[in-house]
């Protein structure tokens, strides 16, 4: 199936849309690649946390919470400018789940400042009427807890 890619430059404490909803549903996407890039590695000193939702966030948070359904990845980046001796370190989780509405992308620095690159890499799958149902009703279900 066809892969589409997503990438951006987000800020400290913000949170951007990637808008993937049809019509019909009947598109579905799966993370496949989840990276982060420091937006000046080795510049600003930084404790990262990306994280990718199925729902919007009222607040952005640096905690990561693996037990939350409605987190589809995470990904932490270590950056410092001290580079030689602590050079960047990332870490990156990612669900296999299937989706069929918008996602968001949140950023939150535990400490120190700057942006922080991301890129997602989602495969296309065709749904069926019932897998488009099933995951259309999860992603209701989400919206409302």
């Amino acid at each position: 199936m066809p892969i589409k890619t997503f990438r951006g430059l987000i800020e400290d404490d913000t949170q951007e849309t990637i808008v993937l909803h049809t019509n019909d549903g009947k598109t579905g996407y799966r993370i496949v690649k989840f990276d982060l890039i420091p937006n000046e590695p080795g510049g600003l000193d930084g404790e990262h946390v990306v994280q990718i939702w199925k729902v919007s966030q009222t607040t952005n948070s640096n905690k990561i919470d693996l037990s939350d359904n409605t987190l589809l990845g995470a990904g932490y980046c270590s950056n410092d400018t001290s580079g030689d001796a602590y050079p960047t370190r990332q870490t990156i989780l990612f669900d296999q789940e299937i989706f069929n509405q918008d996602i968001f992308v949140t950023h939150k620095i535990r400490n120190g400042s700057g942006s922080m690159n991301y890129y997602i890499e989602l495969e296309q799958i065709k749904l069926d009427l019932n897998e488009s149902t099933v995951a259309t009703l999860k992603d209701i279900r989400n919206k409302k807890s």
